[in-house]
């Protein structure tokens, strides 16, 4: 098999081509070094050798003869990378219509005042957090709920529906708890109003 050359580098200049030279007048040295030539024409270059391009990019200003409205106009650009921007709603009403959105979690429907004071999870009892969510209840709810559930579950997990499965049999010993606990809050919670209107009565 006959021996391969060397392999000549695309990366490498050609060797026959002239070196350019330094764009520093009275500069022997070849340019190897580009700069941009001008604030405006970043993408057209000149060619320093070493020493004249560090003392070139010394020199550079890119803001040199912009006045204080200018150069913030240049800053707020360069933030949106040169691109047209506009504040949020400019464009239309503001609103998102949820026609047209698939939107089950409800994140662009917009919240009515009740929503605003509708408690949040964090408002939670932290002691009827675990039952809340044996239940699959959330923060607040009412004896109603708390009952129609409970007979859900139980009608579920109740070992005659489930071949008297263990596992099924203590989920069910839990929703019990859960019941239990749920029932006795909103009992207190329900009762507390009535004794203070006797109270002021």
């Amino acid at each position: 098999m006959a021996k391969r050359g060397p392999r000549s580098r695309s990366f490498m200049a050609e060797p026959e081509a002239p070196p350019r030279p330094c764009d520093q007048p009275g500069c022997p040295e070849p340019g190897e070094y580009r700069a941009p030539a001008d604030r405006r024409r970043l993408n057209d270059y000149k060619w320093f050798c070493l020493n004249h391009v560090r003392a070139y990019n010394a020199a550079w200003d890119f803001y040199k003869g912009l006045g204080p409205a200018e150069i913030e106009h240049e800053i707020r650009s360069d933030t949106g990378w040169q691109r047209p921007t506009w504040p949020l709603g400019r464009l239309g009403s503001g609103r998102i219509d949820p026609a047209l959105l698939r939107d089950p979690l409800g994140l662009f429907t917009y919240a009515t005042s009740a929503d605003m004071h509708r408690p949040s999870r964090q408002e939670t009892p932290p002691e009827l957090r675990a039952a809340l969510d044996v239940m699959g209840l959330t923060w607040p709810t009412d004896q109603p709920v708390l009952k129609a559930r409970y007979k859900d579950l139980a009608k579920q997990f109740h070992p005659d529906a489930n071949g008297g499965n263990r596992d099924a049999e203590e989920k069910l010993k839990d929703i019990n708890r859960a019941y239990s606990l749920l029932r006795k809050r909103l009992q207190e919670r329900s009762a507390a109003p009535e004794a203070a209107t006797a109270a002021a009565g």
